[in-house]
């Protein structure tokens, strides 16, 4: 696309590539009299699938991500979207609620990948920190729905929290008066993860 720029690090992990798109929008266009209408959320087609089957990721597990949010988070969500849709802007959900599982198999996968527990934790939390296992952090994409969110979010109580991710957003609710925090430079920096 043209006027935006690709988000990369050097952790991509297949099973973070291969999920399906969570749209917020519902397809809503810049139509107020649709916009008017409830956000809901679409399972769309997977975007890419990296040594893996489609049939490996059930859609119970994508729907999953979402319905697991926590509900104000998803409501912020989903007010933040219809803005966006106004400005031509679609957001999607990449990632969401994670099962421990999951996320044990994820930061197993950035283990291997980098060697180490220390070096992966830089761009995966180990099983029982993340706040994805809570509902209470979203991965958002393409990379102009992250731009438009890292620039219109405060105004839903929605933060990146990472230096590192600029993907990955969470409900600040005081954001809206008082502006998003500073960002941890990585999740090795976030008190919260050294549970």
């Amino acid at each position: 696309m043209v006027g935006t720029r690709r988000l990369s690090s050097p952790y991509r992990n297949p099973r973070t590539c291969w999920q399906h798109h969570l749209s917020l929008t519902g397809g809503m266009s810049r139509n107020h009299a649709r916009r008017a209408l409830a956000v809901t959320i679409a399972v769309a087609a997977p975007v890419l699938c990296l040594g893996c089957s489609p049939a490996a990721d059930p859609p119970e597990q994508t729907r999953a991500a979402v319905a697991n949010l926590d509900p104000k988070l998803l409501a912020a969500l989903r007010e933040a979207a219809a803005e966006a849709a106004d400005d031509g802007v679609e957001l999607e959900v990449t990632s969401g609620w994670r099962s421990t599982g999951y996320q044990k198999q994820l930061f197993q996968e950035a283990v291997t990948r980098f060697g180490s527990d220390h070096a992966a934790e830089r761009w995966v939390a180990r099983p029982g920190t993340s706040v994805h296992e809570d509902g209470d952090a979203v991965d958002i994409g393409p990379s102009s729905a992250v731009t438009w969110l890292t620039e219109h979010g405060a105004s839903f109580g929605l933060c990146r929290i990472y230096g590192n991710e600029p993907w990955h957003f969470e409900l600040r609710p005081d954001a809206i008066a008082e502006g998003c925090p500073e960002t941890y430079a990585d999740p090795t920096h976030d008190p919260r993860l050294q549970r």
